[in-house]
C-alpha cells in the first residue's frame, strides 16, 4: 500500500532531434494537443516550420506542455502509423516510460488527474519568469503510488473505459447536433417545411415575400419580431467581484466554449457576490447563454438542474420563461440569419463586442404553427441530446471521484468494484444501449441548398 516511487526512477524526458529527412512533416505545437488528443495531422513544409520544431516522438510517448499545466495541453501518442513524420515543439516534454514496473496507461492517468495538474500549476506560478512554466526537473520529483503491474493495468482500464465512453457520447452528441441543425435549416432557412399537403413548402411553389429586416424572402404570413418582445434578454454583472479560492463560478465569455462551459478556468466568487449577481441576472435551467465579447456568438443551452454559477459579459436569453421554444431559439442563435445580423452590429476596434441592445433588438423569425410542428418533430432528438449530456456529466463526476482514490491506493480496485465501478458499468451499459438505438434510428436526410 505504501509503495511510492519518484518519477525520476521510472520515466525519462526524451529530446532527440528530428532527422528532417522529408520536405514535409506534421508539426505539433502546444496548441495542437489538448486533454489527451492530438488535434491535427496535416503536413507543413519543413522550410516553413518554426524554430522550436525539433523533437521526434514514437507511439507510447506522452506529450506534456511546459506552459501553464492547468490548460491541459497534453496528449497520449497512440496508434499513429506515420509517427516518424511528426516533429514536436521544444515546449512539449516528450515523456517516455523507462521501467518494466510501470504501465504507461497508468502513468498517463496519474499525470493528467486534477491533483497532479494543480500541483504542477502552483509550481509553474512560483517560477520567476514571464509566464507560468515547469520543466522535467519539477515533474520528475513527483511520487506515484506503484502497485503491481497487473493492478496498474486494471486501474488504467477502468479509467480508460470511462474516458472512452465519455468520448463516444460526445461523438454521438455531435452527430445529433448536426441532425438538429440540418432539420432546422431545411425548415427555416430553405423554408421547405411540410405544407398542408405534406410537401416541401418553397420547392412546391409556396408563396414567398421579401422581408427588409432579414433582407431575404420569407414565407407569406410569417412574422419578424424583435426577440426581446418574445422573451426577456438580460446580461450578467458589470462588476468584478473579488476572486476567491473557493465558492461559486463566475462564467465570462472566455469560459463559454463550443464544447460547453470551462469551469476549470473560471474565477470563483463568494456566496455574497453570487447572490448579488443573481439579483440582476439569475441563470435558470432552460436559459441560453451567448458570449458577448471575444469569441462572440458561442451559444450554450443550460440543462443543469443545480446551477452554481453566475455570468459576466454573457447575454442571458430567458428561455426558461418559454421552455417549449428553447430549442428553436437555441438553433436560431446559431443560424444563418443570426450570423448575417451580427456582421452589422459587432463593435470595437481592438476588442470586438456585441451590445445588449443589439441582442435584444435581434430580428426574430416566427411562425408559431410551424415552430410548434418543428418542436414536435425534433423532440426525441433533443431528448437524446439532453440525456447524453446528463449521462456524461454523471460519468465525468464518477471518473473524477474514482481517479484520485485509485491512483493513491485509498481504494483498491476490488473495493471499488463493489460499488463505484458497478455504478460505472451500469452507466456504460446504458450508454451502449443508447448507441445501438442511435444506429437503428434513421438519420435526417434533408439536403441543404445555397441561401438566398
Amino acid at each position: 500500500m505504501n509503495n511510492y516511487e519518484k518519477l525520476s526512477e521510472l520515466i525519462k524526458s526524451v529530446s532527440i532531434t528530428h532527422k528532417f529527412d522529408k520536405e514535409e512533416l506534421v508539426f505539433l505545437n502546444t496548441s495542437d494537443v489538448s486533454e489527451g488528443k492530438i488535434l491535427i495531422n496535416h503536413y507543413s513544409k519543413v522550410s516553413e516550420l518554426k524554430g522550436q520544431a525539433k523533437k521526434t516522438i514514437k507511439n507510447g510517448d506522452i506529450l506534456y506542455s511546459e506552459i501553464r499545466p492547468k490548460n491541459r495541453r497534453y496528449a497520449y501518442v497512440r496508434e499513429i502509423s506515420n509517427v516518424e513524420d511528426y516533429v514536436v515543439s521544444t515546449k512539449l516534454m516528450v515523456l517516455r516510460n523507462n521501467s518494466k514496473l510501470l504501465n504507461t496507461d497508468y502513468l498517463y492517468h496519474f499525470l493528467t488527474y486534477e491533483e497532479t495538474i494543480n500541483y504542477l500549476q502552483k509550481r509553474a506560478e512560483n517560477r520567476i519568469g514571464s509566464f507560468p512554466q515547469i520543466t522535467f526537473d519539477v515533474l520528475k520529483t513527483l511520487q506515484i503510488w506503484l502497485p503491481v503491474l497487473k493492478v496498474q493495468k486494471s486501474i488504467a482500464k477502468v479509467l480508460s473505459d470511462l474516458d472512452a465512453k465519455i468520448e463516444l457520447n460526445n461523438k454521438i452528441n455531435r452527430e445529433l447536433e448536426a441532425m438538429a441543425k440540418t432539420l432546422y435549416d431545411y425548415w427555416f432557412v430553405q423554408f421547405d417545411f411540410p405544407n398542408v399537403q405534406g410537401k416541401p413548402y418553397k420547392s412546391s411553389g409556396g408563396k414567398m415575400v421579401y422581408n427588409a429586416e432579414l433582407k431575404r424572402k420569407i414565407p407569406e404570413g410569417w412574422e419578424v419580431k424583435k426577440v426581446n418582445n418574445f422573451i426577456e434578454v438580460k446580461d450578467g454583472t458589470h462588476d468584478s467581484p473579488k476572486q476567491k479560492t473557493s465558492g461559486f463560478s463566475l462564467i465570462t465569455s472566455k469560459n463559454l466554449l463550443e464544447s460547453g462551459i470551462d469551469f476549470e478556468n473560471a474565477n470563483l466568487i463568494s456566496e455574497e457576490d453570487y447572490i448579488k449577481v443573481n439579483k440582476r441576472s439569475q441563470v435558470e435551467t432552460g436559459d441560453i447563454l451567448f458570449s458577448m465579447i471575444g469569441s462572440i456568438g458561442v451559444v450554450y443551452k443550460v440543462e443543469e438542474t443545480e446551477i452554481k454559477f453566475a455570468v459576466k459579459n454573457v447575454a442571458l436569453y430567458k428561455t426558461s420563461q418559454k421552455q417549449e421554444f428553447k430549442n428553436y431559439i437555441y438553433q436560431y442563435l446559431k443560424s444563418y440569419d443570426m450570423q448575417r445580423y451580427m456582421v452589422n452590429v459587432i463593435s470595437g476596434s481592438i476588442q470586438k463586442f456585441i451590445g445588449l441592445g443589439s441582442l435584444r433588438n435581434m430580428p426574430f423569425l416566427l411562425n408559431e404553427v410551424t415552430v410548434r410542428k418543428f418542436i414536435t418533430k425534433s423532440k426525441s432528438l433533443y431528448l437524446k441530446l439532453d440525456n447524453i449530456k446528463r449521462q456524461n456529466q454523471q460519468l465525468t463526476e464518477l471518473r473524477d471521484w474514482l481517479l484520485p482514490m485509485l491512483m493513491n491506493g485509498q481504494v483498491t480496485l476490488r473495493q471499488a468494484q463493489g460499488n463505484a465501478v458497478k455504478e460505472a458499468e451500469e452507466k456504460l451499459s446504458s450508454s451502449a444501449e443508447l448507441s445501438r438505438s442511435m444506429a437503428a434510428e434513421p438519420s435526417v436526410e434533408y439536403k441543404t441548398k445555397g441561401n438566398e
